[in-house]
């Protein structure tokens, strides 16, 4: 029995930006997760269609010609089930143009950014603008002149949600994974949005400036990570407080 062996990422954190790219191209088209699969197998491994006939596939790898069926193929496509979820680590277009991009898990990013960024990604979850996405952009890739397209529109998507699962892992006490129910709940209603993320944002600074508005400027130029870092220790401690006394 003749036996093919094929490679492919096993993770979002092998593929190249080339790779990178054509996923979320095949993402922004609109493809079902099994197509989306399906192409980056045969993209990724070198694989090629030579002919179909009678429910099987004549395929090409480098020299070497053999026939498979469709459940081989769907068996395969296992393999990438790992696409059909964010990233464990952020990854995102190391360039945009000539923009390069901030770090992917925003170590050494000022707070400022990260909070402008967050209630951007609210805002295109509450609305579905793509416009949100592109201002997100501007700053995440740092300049003004920055003009993405639907793809990279997508990947910046893609780069704020990992990174988000990826600080509530980080820094549980203060951020919580984002599921459907809580999202909804976060969100409320079209009137609410604005006045929920600037109270939310408020509370952060006045915690991390402890009611001293002359180191606001201060704070908002903290590192994200120094920034959250206080935030999580704070609720901790606002949490055992509650624990320990629960009638103050």
């Amino acid at each position: 029995m003749q036996t093919i062996n094929i490679t492919v990422p096993r993770g979002w954190h092998e593929l190249t930006q080339r790779q990178l790219r054509y996923l979320f191209f095949l993402i922004s088209e609109g493809y079902s997760s099994t197509a989306i699969k399906t192409f980056c197998l045969f993209r990724w491994s070198g694989l090629r269609v030579i002919s179909r006939k009678q429910g099987q596939f004549y395929l090409r790898l480098n020299k070497t010609e053999f026939f498979v069926t469709a459940l081989q193929i769907a068996e395969a496509v296992t393999s990438l089930a790992w696409v059909d979820s964010y990233s464990k680590m952020p990854v995102r277009f190391e360039r945009i143009g000539r923009h390069r991009a901030v770090r992917a898990d925003f170590q050494g990013v000022p707070f400022e950014t990260f909070i402008v960024c967050e209630n951007l990604y609210q805002g295109f979850l509450h609305t579905q603008n793509e416009e949100l996405l592109s201002q997100m952009a501007i700053h995440l890739y740092e300049s003004k002149r920055i003009r993405p397209d639907k793809v990279q529109r997508i990947a910046i998507f893609y780069w704020f949600a990992s990174l988000k699962d990826y600080l509530s892992r980080s820094f549980p006490n203060f951020l919580q994974p984002s599921g459907s129910s809580t999202r909804q709940n976060m969100l409320g209603g079209t009137s609410s949005i604005g006045r929920m993320l600037q109270e939310s944002m408020n509370a952060q600074i006045r915690a991390l400036t402890k009611g001293d508005i002359t180191k606001e400027k201060e704070v908002l130029h903290l590192d994200t990570w120094r920034a959250l870092t206080e935030l999580d220790a704070l609720a901790k401690e606002a949490e055992e407080f509650n624990r320990k006394y629960p009638n103050k």
